[in-house]
């Protein structure tokens, strides 16, 4: 096969999968116009986004200025939010129906009772305080991985770091298709009740109205659940922060002993906060060993099409 042409060429890895989504989005508006709000808008946004994609590829391979680069890394951080929010338009009126039914029979069978409100029975405010801004950390934890690779100029890790993220976050979107959920605080508990079931101390209100508004909805909102985003299955929560977990241990980063307790804590937040049910969970971590095992394989192809150094964890110094 013959590499790809040099407008591709320009393409890193990751930019690829932005590439690849952004079309598998507009084909989804195409298919289904009457059912996506704002359809026209988004497919601008879509058109956009892969254009700009080949532009700053283009001139980070052109220009030898630290800020494109800087850019080129960065530009993925803000994507995933926007992505988020245009799947918000999409999974409810596409799919028509949740999941959670299925999601609570599962948990019921493996434990005998809904995890969410045993760990209420034992949930206590400093503990919640604490979990809560652990919770709140997660969009922060591969930005700390990806500026502890670039700090130390470990470039092709962090191309590979950076690829990893975002192919994670994408399957992750994919399955919040395949099986939408609203997650236990809605089914299982009473969500306008939840700061005080659930109390905290000094931040837990304000940083829950924070993830409320990132998904949609507020403690105001009228029926939330029909509003609110679909994005329990599988957890992105668990498997973005295993993937980052892996990576800061194979990529000998120092970060690590930061990741490893703080992970291991927004992983339990997920259950204890009634975000998430257990089987979220379980799916996360099959979704990351899938990610991280299919994604090293996308990465060296496409690292050998456009004729560069394959990656190797055996090939990372230690900092």
């Amino acid at each position: 096969m013959k590499k790809v042409n040099s407008f591709f060429k320009n393409l890193k890895a990751y930019d690829l999968v932005v590439v690849v989504f952004f079309i598998l989005l507009i084909i989804l508006n195409l298919i289904f116009p009457d059912k996506i709000r704002y359809t026209y808008t988004w497919q601008v946004v879509n058109v956009a986004v892969i254009l700009f994609t080949f532009v700053i590829s283009y001139i980070d391979n052109r220009e030898d200025l630290k800020l494109w680069k800087i850019i080129h890394y960065w530009y993925a951080a803000p994507l995933i939010f926007v992505t988020f929010k245009e799947i918000y338009f999409m999974i409810e009126p596409i799919r028509g129906q949740d999941y959670d039914w299925l999601f609570i029979r599962i948990d019921q069978w493996m434990f005998g009772a809904n995890p969410t409100q045993v760990l209420q029975k034992y949930a206590f405010p400093l503990l919640t305080e604490i979990l809560m801004i652990v919770y709140s950390l997660f969009y922060f934890l591969p930005i700390i991985l990806a500026l502890a690779l670039f700090n130390k100029k470990k470039y092709l890790a962090l191309d590979f770091a950076i690829f990893s993220i975002i192919y994670g976050f994408y399957l992750s979107y994919l399955g919040y298709f395949a099986l939408p959920g609203v997650g236990p605080r809605f089914t299982l508990h009473d969500f306008r009740l939840i700061n005080t079931q659930l109390p905290g101390l000094l931040l837990t209100n304000f940083l829950r109205e924070c993830v409320n508004l990132g998904e949609s909805i507020s403690s105001s909102t009228a029926n939330p659940a029909a509003f609110v985003q679909r994005d329990v299955f599988p957890s992105g929560h668990t498997m973005i922060t295993l993937v980052v977990m892996y990576l800061s241990i194979r990529l000998k980063s120092r970060s690590r002993f930061f990741f490893i307790p703080i992970g291991s804590l927004l992983i339990f937040a997920t259950v204890y906060l009634q975000y998430h049910y257990v089987i979220d969970l379980v799916g996360g971590l099959v979704f990351m060993i899938f990610s991280l095992w299919s994604g090293k394989y996308v990465f060296n192809w496409w690292r050998r099409k456009t004729g560069h150094e394959e990656f190797e964890y055996s090939k990372v110094k230690n900092e």
